[in-house]
């Protein structure tokens, strides 16, 4: 099916229609079922009247379904006037007919019996029935709901409830590709002339209910619906900011297939503008320049009603839209920054729709821009005072010794922190070697590890959840955090990842707000966290208090606690109250959520605050940048540490060989023990390569990865040069010797396998 639909014969735009006069619909109800005329005489009648308008004329366009009605001539205002107040004299049955909310007609078809009509007709090649249900129902907006409204005149004014047979729905739109082309076309006619009446006044509840059924429409996967499709779009993102929240919270409701089916071809009618296959198929992009606007804005209601739902219908990734990795994500940048969130539309406007590969590009290139804005000024500075040029100015030089490697670390950081926007170079005191980028890796490895050591006293390793947290006693010296937090931005800055276990809510906490704020004292790293988030790092106690909200007698009585919680600091227990006088308030049935919501808010927001706030400026110290508010904190996450989804078979295709050749029985042996290697050890594997069992954003081929030939006996082990992400085999003998050695290697490595 294909329906020959020109941007020329397209209809008109709501600028053109606000000139033109009212339309009198004299004797008609908004939304009556009439006669829809052809699609050639249909859109020729509305080039006719844009042609006319454009020749000076002011002429008002009649629609196809009330092209044959008489209305009254032109009058004047005081004409009106009068003729208004003259209805009030009419009979019930008159005015009824100019009411703002028509009655909607009596329907009955159930789901069970469409169903039947469809087995019916599939059988014996007879559709008139069908063919004559779906002309009537997509007529007009009171059609759709007097199809699928549940009751048909009852208001379901509410957010959770859309009043639309879900099921009855999906059943229609289930049948509607396998019903006869001629079907399909009445549908579309229909549709166009839903879009195409006139309304006074806002939008009803019954006009979103009719929106959401129509953007359900599987039949929008055709190019050849793409104009309908575009114009239904359009007339959803303009509605109001009351009737988008109706329609996100009935979105929610969908169920994930269907959700997930209308996000696909929203993505696809995107997609397909930027780069259609077939360019002749679709308008000029030159006149339809609103198809993608109006579509984005539409996915970013399901995107926000994803975000709102108890479970996440669908992983935020799959609101990714890859093509755009190919367009010039830089210049949409550089447009939003310059015009923000103004009537200008960016991609940047909706950062759901980037993928993480871009958001990285943009954090990359924006901060390479910045380190060559930062290596300018100082040697602008030098210049105009006359002094020697050292290059070395132009780089964040930073010196360590190894057995003074955090404290060498924080006092450099400390005295270069006007440096920190320019390219990092590290050198080992009394070592010899130029950084090209192994050094640096080689520090980010070794200082984190060091730091990340429970001996050293700054964060708690809770086994149960694998993960780190801030030690709430040491608030003293909160210098040690600012450098961690300034580690990780440095390593963003510079594309290192790094192997830190923090739980997702520490890069909630860092986007709170993602712009440091211009007050010093302002509250930072401070976000409304949840029982989810404890559960992530503390499930035992988390359970705990999942129990005691969910327990059934007197809590008051069984439990005995008050609004008091106790912490070990330094083998010292000490008391700490939740809300003034805490001591003294028991928990009770009644405020045992207020007790949770405060207990959850000390432990993860008030009981590290100073420590917080020194690791989020000293992360922000190095990220300032607007193009961190782009980023989601699982996207902070994976751009500091990696994805953890590995993909072996893709380092296979993108791994580099010295030594050796890929064809070679040891690297053919390596491959066929490592592709059938559990996870676990595939971790370890990566883990003692690399110094990480992450993989960048950017995929496995971004590791560089390299297999190199180790002249040696066969009795030695494997050995790793993590700093360049290498691998060195000796040529053992057979596959089983190969499996067992690398086994041995990578299990009993010690911290991060350097050689």
């Amino acid at each position: 099916m294909h329906l020959n639909m020109s941007e020329n014969n397209s209809p008109v735009d709501d600028r053109e229609r606000d000139r033109l006069p009212p339309i009198f619909n004299h004797g008609l109800e908004r939304g009556s079922k009439q006669p829809c005329a052809s699609y050639g005489n249909f859109f020729s009648s509305v080039s006719q009247k844009r042609e006319a308008a454009g020749h000076g004329l002011s002429l008002p366009i009649i629609l196809p379904a009330i092209r044959h009605a008489r209305g009254p001539r032109l009058i004047c205002a005081g004409v009106k006037q009068k003729h208004r107040i003259s209805l009030d004299i009419l009979p019930p049955e008159v005015r009824a007919r100019f009411a703002c909310d028509p009655i909607i007609p009596l329907r009955t078809k159930t789901t069970k019996e469409f169903q039947e009509d469809i087995e019916k007709a599939t059988f014996s090649g007879d559709w008139k029935h069908v063919h004559e249900f779906y002309l009537t129902t997509f007529d007009s907006f009171l059609e759709l709901n007097a199809a699928f409204k549940k009751e048909a005149n009852a208001p379901f004014n509410t957010t959770e409830d859309s009043g639309i047979n879900t099921k009855f729905v999906n059943a229609v739109y289930d049948a509607i590709l396998h019903t006869p082309p001629e079907t399909q076309k009445a549908v579309l006619k229909g549709i166009i002339n839903s879009l195409l009446r006139e309304w006074k006044g806002p939008r009803t509840k019954d006009d979103l209910r009719a929106y959401f059924v129509l953007v359900q429409n599987p039949q929008y996967t055709s190019t050849a619906t793409y104009v309908i499709f575009a114009h239904l779009l359009r007339k959803i993102s303009s509605l109001a900011e009351a009737d988008h929240h109706f329609l996100m919270h009935w979105f929610k409701k969908l169920s994930p297939k269907r959700f997930k089916q209308l996000v696909e071809r929203l993505q696809l009618f995107i997609s397909t503008r930027l780069f259609p296959a077939r360019p002749e198929e679709l308008p000029p992009m030159a006149k339809c320049s609103w198809w993608i606007p109006s579509a984005t804005k539409v996915l970013s209601l399901l995107n926000a009603a994803n975000s709102i739902a108890t479970a996440a219908i669908l992983p935020f990734t799959d609101f990714y839209n890859l093509t755009l990795d190919h367009t010039d994500f830089m210049e949409d940048y550089r447009t939003w920054q310059t015009h923000g969130n103004s009537n200008r539309f960016t991609f940047c406007q909706f950062p759901f729709i980037l993928s993480a590969v871009v958001k990285k590009a943009i954090l990359q290139r924006d901060s390479e821009q910045q380190m060559i804005s930062m290596a300018r000024q100082t040697l602008v500075d030098k210049v105009s005072r006359r002094q020697r040029v050292d290059m070395s100015l132009l780089f964040l030089n930073i010196k360590v010794r190894r057995l003074q490697l955090v404290s060498d670390s924080l006092d450099e950081l400390a005295r270069k922190r006007a440096d920190l926007k320019k390219k990092l170079k590290v050198t080992f005191v009394g070592e010899a070697g130029l950084d090209m980028g192994g050094l640096t890796k080689e520090w980010f490895l070794l200082l984190i590890r060091q730091i990340f050591h429970t001996d050293y006293g700054m964060f708690t390793y809770i086994k149960e959840s694998q993960y780190h947290w801030f030690s709430s006693w040491n608030c003293d010296n909160c210098s040690e955090f600012r450098l961690v937090g300034s580690l990780m931005g440095l390593a963003l800055y510079n594309s290192i990842t790094l192997d830190i276990r923090f739980p997702l809510c520490v890069y909630k906490k860092l986007l709170s707000p993602p712009i440091v704020p211009c007050d010093p004292d302002a509250p930072v790293g401070t976000a409304p966290l949840t029982l989810d988030d404890l559960q992530q790092i503390m499930p035992d106690l988390a359970h705990g208090l999942a129990e005691l909200l969910s327990y059934e007698g007197n809590v008051e009585e069984d439990f005995y606690t008050t609004f008091q919680v106790f912490q070990e600091e330094m083998g010292v227990i000490k008391a700490y109250n939740l809300k003034p006088s805490g001591d003294k308030i028991p928990v009770t049935n009644l405020n045992r959520k207020e007790y949770v919501q405060l207990y959850i808010d000390f432990l993860l927001n008030k009981s590290i605050e100073k420590p917080f706030a020194a690791f989020y400026h000293g992360f922000h110290s190095v990220c300032a940048s607007d193009a961190i508010m782009l980023l989601r904190p699982e996207e902070v996450e994976v751009l500091v540490c990696g994805s953890p989804h590995l993909d072996m078979v893709s380092l296979q295709r993108v791994a580099q060989y010295e030594g050796y050749s890929k064809t070679d029985p040891t690297i053919r042996a390596f491959w066929d023990v490592v592709l059938v290697f559990p996870l676990e050890l595939q971790k370890r594997l990566l883990h003692f390569c690399t110094g990480s069992d992450r993989v960048p954003v950017g995929g496995m081929a971004d590791l560089n990865f390299k297999i190199t030939k180790n002249d040696v006996s066969t009795d030695w082990l494997p050995v790793s040069h993590t700093c360049f992400n290498q691998i060195g085999l000796p040529p053992y003998k057979s596959k089983k010797e190969l499996r067992q050695k690398l086994t041995i290697a990578i299990s009993n490595a010690e911290g991060f396998g350097l050689e």
